[in-house]
Formats: structure tokens, C-alpha cells, sequence
């Protein structure tokens, strides 16, 4: 294929369907959710080797845990068993990971892994890979609030810039691209503050579906597209 003529800086995933896919197919749904898991190490593997810088993934969002109490234990025991492997697959690629979102109401262990994690790949220089694991949008910018109000920083004197520095995502520039699979038409509560300039991609795919030919189909709608960030 012919190169792509504009990459993003950072691409943004909401990562949805593997529930469908796996009804689909008469399976129970986490083993959609395990499907998914696998999915995220190829993509994330792509848009290294196509030299985008940063990249976060809708995991599980605050609303998620509206979801039956089985689903909800199951996807952190397949987060559980897979999160080192794949850390340390990362990590021999150089990619850096963090944690975006809130550590509380999760099991002790997970916790560990998310940190043992993030500590592994903290000195890493390649890709940075956001996970937005317990994450809501609304709850960051009121988690922000309330920091720096702690910080008595003077409110009448908060540049963007500043209100930037008291995000889970601080350390990463705002979001260029989302991608949302499995068909919806919505943003779900995803990065607020950080997609306020962002172009969108929906596609139909089930997230365990979406490949790099898809990935490919995203980047290349994404730079066809006129930025103009309310200008002319």
C-alpha cells in the first residue's frame, strides 16, 4: 500500500463489541473479552512499526460496573493472568505504559499487576500506551477539580494549559484520532476534555474483528481529513 500521508500523534481507542462477538458465535461473552485482550498487542504492535507515539484504550469504563457481577469478575481474572505477559511483551518493544483512570474498587492483585506494569515500562522510549482501566470522563475532570483546588492554585489565574496538568492523561498530548468498533455511534463518556479537536472514526467491526487492514482504513480516512480547529 501507499504511504500514508498524515499520521496522528495520538490515537484513542473505545474498544467495543467483544460481547456481540462472542453471541454471535454462541459463546459466553467473556470469551469475547478474551478475544479482545488479543487483539490489543497487534494493533498496538502497528502503530508502533508506523511510528505513532501514543495510544490509549478504552478498557472499562465507571459505567462498566452496571454490568452483571460474573462479567465484570471474569474480565479481571483474564486481566489478571494476562497483564504481565504482555507487559513484558511490550516492554521488549520499548513501549512505555500507563494507567489512566482510578485504582480504587479493583481487587489488590490487579492493582499490583497495573503497577508492577507501569513501573516495568516507565523508562521505556518507545510507544506510550494509555490504559483507561476504571475511567470516566466526567470522573477526571472533577477528580482534576478537586486537585487543584487541594493545590490553592488561584482559580481566576487557570490557563488550559494548567487544567491540563491535573489530568490522569498529563503526561500525553490531546487526542488526534478515536476509533469506535462494533457499530455504536457515541462517545461514551471517553476523554472529554482531551477529544474536544478530535476527527472520529466509527466502523461497524467487532473490536476482536478489527485488524491492521482496518486499522490501515482508519489512518487513511484520518488523513484525508481538514483539520482546521475552528479556523478557515
Amino acid at each position: 500500500m501507499n504511504r500514508i500521508s498524515s499520521l496522528p500523534l495520538h490515537v484513542a481507542f473505545i474498544m467495543d463489541g467483544n460481547g456481540r462477538w462472542a453471541e454471535r458465535r454462541g459463546l459466553p461473552r467473556l470469551d469475547g473479552h478474551q478475544s479482545g485482550v488479543k487483539n490489543v498487542r497487534p494493533i498496538i504492535q502497528y502503530l508502533n512499526d508506523k511510528g505513532v507515539k501514543y495510544v490509549t484504550l478504552y478498557a472499562f469504563s465507571t459505567e462498566n460496573w452496571n454490568r452483571a457481577d460474573e462479567e465484570i469478575d471474569g474480565l479481571f481474572q483474564i486481566l489478571e493472568n494476562v497483564i504481565g505477559k504482555e507487559a513484558l511483551e511490550l516492554h521488549k518493544n520499548g513501549a512505555r505504559i500507563q494507567h489512566i483512570g482510578r485504582l480504587d474498587s479493583i481487587s489488590h492483585k490487579l492493582k499490583q499487576s497495573i503497577a508492577d506494569a507501569v513501573k516495568l515500562t516507565k523508562n521505556n522510549t518507545g510507544i506510550n500506551v494509555g490504559f483507561a482501566f476504571n475511567y470516566g470522563g466526567r470522573t477526571e475532570i472533577l477528580d482534576a477539580i478537586r486537585d487543584i483546588a487541594d493545590s490553592g492554585k488561584d482559580l481566576r489565574e487557570l490557563s488550559e494549559v494548567d487544567f491540563h496538568q491535573f489530568l490522569y492523561t498529563r503526561d500525553y498530548p490531546d487526542v488526534d484520532l478515536v476509533v469506535r468498533t462494533g457499530g455504536e455511534i457515541r462517545t461514551s463518556n471517553f476523554m472529554i476534555w482531551q477529544t474536544a479537536y478530535s476527527e472520529y472514526y466509527f466502523t461497524p467491526v467487532l473490536w476482536p474483528d478489527f485488524n491492521e487492514e482496518e486499522l490501515e482504513k482508519a489512518l487513511r480516512t484520518y488523513s484525508q481529513r481538514q483539520r482546521r480547529f475552528g479556523g478557515l
